[in-house]
């Protein structure tokens, strides 16, 4: 079911044309435009990246061409493109996250707010069951992976000063929009500033 508060939002209905990688997708909507969408509040591994391929491989079975779809747009990316939850006959974005074929994308997870807490929960039940990329010995995520910080066979390199996250360390310094963590305990120095209040806890707000 469709929350109310976004039923209200411009729906659009249309069909997929075709599958670009794990957490984006081209529509023909029913006024005929063709409309780029990436999906809301998730991060598919990268093509490059292992799990990648198979990432997009499972979103074109859940969605071959012609599947009818809805759209609800929550906004739109540097690209150009819609960014949106897709549903089919469920919740396309949630979907992808409890058959662990994405992460919870917390930089954006505002764009989600009433459904981000059963996001969140997908995301933890298929990392405690090992499904799809949780499957991996050290699942590298796509924004870390974007930035050169996932190398084979290296282990990375965690800040002592947040003990239940693995944070790099300084330089580079990094603010809170880097990072996909939330609400973690913060000890000792804290390099990068993410307890700006100094209660011993990083990074509250959500977004």
């Amino acid at each position: 079911m469709i929350p109310v508060q976004i039923a209200q939002a411009q729906l659009i209905n249309g069909q997929i044309i075709s599958v670009g990688d794990g957490d984006t997708i081209t529509i023909r909507s029913t006024s005929g435009q063709n409309i780029t969408v990436r999906l809301a509040c998730i991060d598919a591994p990268e093509m490059n990246q292992p799990g990648g391929k198979e990432s997009a491989k499972r979103l074109s079975t859940i969605l071959p061409k012609g599947t009818a779809i809805r759209v609800i747009p929550v906004d739109k990316d540097q690209y150009g493109r819609t960014v949106g939850v897709v549903f089919g006959s469920k919740n396309i974005n949630l979907q992808l996250l409890q058959e662990g074929q994405a992460w919870v994308y917390e930089q954006y997870i505002g764009n989600c707010r009433t459904s981000a807490p059963q996001l969140r929960q997908a995301q933890t039940a298929a990392k405690q069951n090992r499904i799809g990329l949780w499957s991996q010995a050290t699942p590298c995520p796509p924004w870390d992976f974007r930035r050169g910080q996932c190398v084979p066979g290296q282990q990375k390199k965690c800040e002592p000063s947040y003990p239940s996250v693995c944070l790099p360390p300084s330089p580079p310094d990094l603010n809170c929009g880097d990072i996909s963590e939330r609400r973690f305990p913060v000890f000792g120095s804290d390099p990068h500033g993410f307890d700006e209040d100094n209660d011993g806890v990083g990074c509250e707000r959500l977004d």
